[in-house]
């Protein structure tokens, strides 16, 4: 049956429109997405009750049934609780699920209707709707759509105890609350679920009330959702309702092809830290390279330092009359993600940015004062290999000025808004640019940007260690990552 969906799913691809996409979030599953997502399943169950919300065309339920169909799940009897809110998919829907209706224990309901609104309704016993019974499983490739802080879905999901921001987490969310004991939940989402303050209630509720049993992760940002123009970093993960949480498997594939996945165990502290009250989720890498050897060094948080990192406070649009193309008389230097490109290059001539800032009573209060700065930019290039990309503010470079503005898309490092001691800032920029810190920070983030939370989270060596770093550099001179990466372990012990 697959590959008649497969010819629905490319002509129906090309044929929508890019805006309606983007409206309703949704973007369908290419077959062989959809044929691993139905493997992870384990068979253990005689009766399944299978949800499938946001079905499109029901690719997710095909590849399910057609495992049943071929033995590999032995279920006896499967009902399929198919929600689709898009009117031109549903005849699409009914095509594909009455293909299976010659099979012996089969039944469909398709439901056009809000799966928010309706699971909401049976959560809470709503006497004007019929409730929904238990799924066993549940197989989602939910809408990808920010949601309203003051919506009407803000609101109906409150009534049940889910706060999120975004429709994907809130599918999640609602298949866990309606699986049976011992559910199986299969869902392919965006990785940004897996840290940031937005997300912290919603990992808090799924890590509350399931087990997370698998994660699949693609290498390629670009592939999973080609068809669709989609470039997005997905997880396939398996959560199991009420499960006792033990070993996690951790697999990985270069793209949608799988021919080249790899699969190793891991236990769950190396997922959810223990101490991380913000419950992030990391994915580690495989195979493991530098994480380990370093990680028992690595265990102090900013606050520990006495280091503090703040977002640059200068949003350029809002201070515009005061921003000057080239220093002249009155302005001090601001700094952009340009002027960071293997090392620090200020001014530049001809660069689309300004270069200066007035330094006067309106502006003092977004203005540091000159001193040594470890900057990161919060947007990586796809060009760059690693996702966080340091340097230093050296202040003698700058000539005589007495402050430096820093807009908007840098992260710095400082001391309340004072400089770092210059060997406490050139260690840190080093310990950042390092591959067992990439590796790191690529286990817990799925996108290119880096906020200044991400950063004030991390783990870092002792103050010392940091310091120690910094004059060996400040001896050697800038090292290359090759250098980096072999001393590293040294310095930080």
């Amino acid at each position: 049956m697959l590959s008649t969906v497969k010819k629905t799913r490319l002509q129906l691809s090309r044929a929508t429109d890019t805006e309606k996409k983007s409206r309703l979030g949704q973007f369908l599953t290419p077959e062989r997405t959809a044929e691993f997502m139905a493997s992870l399943f384990p068979d253990r169950t005689a009766q399944c009750r299978l949800l499938d919300a946001g079905a499109g065309i029901g690719s997710l339920s095909a590849a399910f049934l057609d495992l049943w169909l071929k033995g590999d799940l032995h279920f006896q009897r499967i009902e399929v609780d198919a929600f689709e809110i898009d009117h031109t998919l549903i005849k699409h829907l009914s095509r594909t699920l009455d293909s299976y209706n010659k099979k012996a224990g089969f039944l469909c309901n398709i439901h056009e209707e809000d799966f928010i609104h309706a699971a909401v309704a049976s959560l809470t016993g709503n006497l004007f709707s019929k409730p929904l019974e238990l799924y066993t499983h549940a197989i989602l490739n939910p809408p990808y759509r920010k949601i309203k802080r003051d919506s009407a879905y803000r609101l109906a999901l409150r009534r049940v105890g889910i706060e999120t921001v975004n429709m994907y987490s809130a599918f999640v969310a609602l298949a866990t609350a309606l699986a049976a004991p011992g559910g199986q939940i299969v869902a392919i989402i965006p990785r940004s679920f897996c840290n940031g303050p937005y997300y912290r209630p919603f990992r808090e509720f799924i890590l509350g009330r399931t087990a997370i049993r698998h994660m699949h992760l693609f290498e390629s940002r670009s592939t999973t959702f080609r068809d669709d123009d989609v470039l997005q970093e997905n997880v396939i993960i398996r959560l199991e309702r009420g499960g006792k949480q033990d070993l996690v498997t951790i697999s990985t594939s270069t793209d949608d092809s799988f021919d080249d996945i790899a699969v190793r165990e891991y236990t769950f502290d190396k997922i959810v830290f223990s101490d991380d009250p913000e419950g992030f989720i990391h994915i580690p890498a495989m195979p493991p390279n530098n994480n380990d050897t370093i990680s028992r060094s690595v265990r102090y948080r900013l606050a520990d330092l006495g280091i503090k990192v703040s977002t640059g406070p200068v949003v350029d649009f809002r201070l515009r009359e005061y921003l000057r193309d080239m220093p002249v008389q009155g302005t001090v230097p601001l700094l952009y993600p340009g002027h960071f490109n293997d090392g620090v290059t200020w001014p530049i001539e001809g660069m689309k940015k300004p270069n200066a800032i007035l330094n006067n009573a309106e502006t003092q209060k977004w203005l540091y004062p000159k001193g040594f700065y470890c900057v990161v930019r919060r947007f990586s290039s796809k060009e760059e290999k690693r996702r966080i990309v340091a340097n230093v503010v050296e202040p003698y470079m700058f000539g005589g000025v007495s402050m430096l503005g820093f807009e908007n898309h840098l992260n710095l490092f400082h001391d309340e808004k004072r400089g770092l001691p210059e060997a406490l800032a050139r260690g840190l920029a080093v310990f950042l640019n390092s591959a067992a810190v990439d590796e790191n920070f690529r286990c817990f983030s799925g996108h290119t940007q880096v906020n200044a939370t991400d950063l004030r989270l991390m783990k870092y060596p002792s103050r010392d260690a940091l310091i120690r770093i910094g004059e060996w550099t400040m001896r050697h001179g800038m090292p290359a990552q090759d250098q980096i990466d072999a001393r590293l372990g040294d310095l930080i012990e």
